[in-house]
C-alpha cells in the first residue's frame, strides 16, 4: 500500500472534476488494486459523476442549494456564516469518502465518470485529500 496526503487549491462553491490532479499526483497506478480517497473536512465532499456536460455540476449545485438552504431560522450552528451548517448537511448527504478499482494500471471508471469535490462553502480554502493506493497480488 502506498499513502499520499493530497492538498487542493482553493475552489469556489460548486462541484468540481479533480480527477486529473488526483492521478497527477498518485503517479503509477498498481496493475490492479483499489484507490481509496479519504476527504478530512466536514463542509465539503467527494462524488464520482458527470464529467462531460457541464450542466450537471451547475445543476447539481442548485439542487443542492434547494434542498438545503442557507438561513434555515431553526439552524443553531450560525458562527461561522449561513452557508456553514449548511454545508455540514450537504457533505453528510454526499460523503466524504470514494473507493474506485483499478485495472489495467487505471482507474477503472465509466467513460462519462469523473471524481468531483463538492466545494459547500463560499470560501472554503484548501481540501485535504488522504489518498491510499492497496495493490492486489495475484
Amino acid at each position: 500500500m502506498k499513502q499520499k496526503k493530497i492538498i487542493l487549491r482553493p475552489y469556489p462553491r460548486g462541484f468540481h472534476i479533480i480527477t486529473d490532479h488526483i492521478l497527477d499526483q498518485l503517479g503509477d497506478l498498481p496493475e490492479l488494486g483499489i484507490l481509496h480517497l479519504f476527504l478530512q473536512h466536514t463542509s465539503a465532499g467527494l462524488s464520482i459523476n458527470e464529467n462531460a456536460d457541464s450542466d450537471v455540476r451547475i445543476d447539481l449545485e442548485s439542487f443542492f442549494n434547494k434542498i438545503v438552504p442557507e438561513n434555515l431560522p431553526f439552524l443553531r450552528h450560525t458562527l461561522e456564516g449561513p452557508d456553514d451548517m449548511p454545508a455540514h448537511v450537504k457533505s453528510s448527504i454526499v460523503g466524504v469518502q470514494l473507493s474506485i478499482p483499478i485495472t489495467n494500471h487505471q482507474l477503472a471508471l465509466g467513460t462519462w465518470q469523473g471524481i468531483y469535490l463538492c466545494e459547500f462553502r463560499n470560501h472554503g480554502g484548501r481540501r485535504k485529500i488522504i489518498a491510499s493506493v492497496y495493490s492486489a497480488t495475484t
